[in-house]
């Protein structure tokens, strides 16, 4: 299987139970590794064989932009999903956290990995 990844994405985002997180945008990172649909891409060297990084990444922060998430890990199926659909992706894992947000804690987050039910 053959896997892209995106390490470090930080973007902010309205995220969050309590109200002043309702209000206040919050930094986020997100790592992605998605697999490819096929395996072409390394003999074509086509970008229409491969996933387009930017393409991913300007549909995530469309995700960020329009829409509020209560809890991580409901962004983190959303982002999940729309990755396996419209890119037809046939596995991904999603890691979100947030950060700096309680103190003596860098960051903390959720993890998830999918796999497309499209064969």
């Amino acid at each position: 299987m053959d896997i892209i990844f995106l390490h470090d994405f930080k973007a902010k985002t309205l995220i969050g139970i309590y109200p002043w997180e309702r209000k206040v945008p919050q930094t986020i990172q997100l790592d992605l590794e998605i697999a490819l649909p096929t395996s072409r891409a390394c003999q074509s060297d086509r970008i229409e064989d491969a996933l387009d990084y930017a393409l991913i990444i300007e549909r995530i922060n469309k995700i960020l932009a329009e829409q509020h998430f209560s809890l991580l890990e409901a962004l983190a199926e959303h982002i999940a999903q729309t990755i396996l659909k419209e890119f037809r992706a046939p596995w991904i894992k999603v890691s979100i956290a947030k950060l700096g947000i309680i103190r003596g804690v860098k960051k903390l987050g959720v993890c998830i990995e999918r796999t497309s039910v499209i064969t």
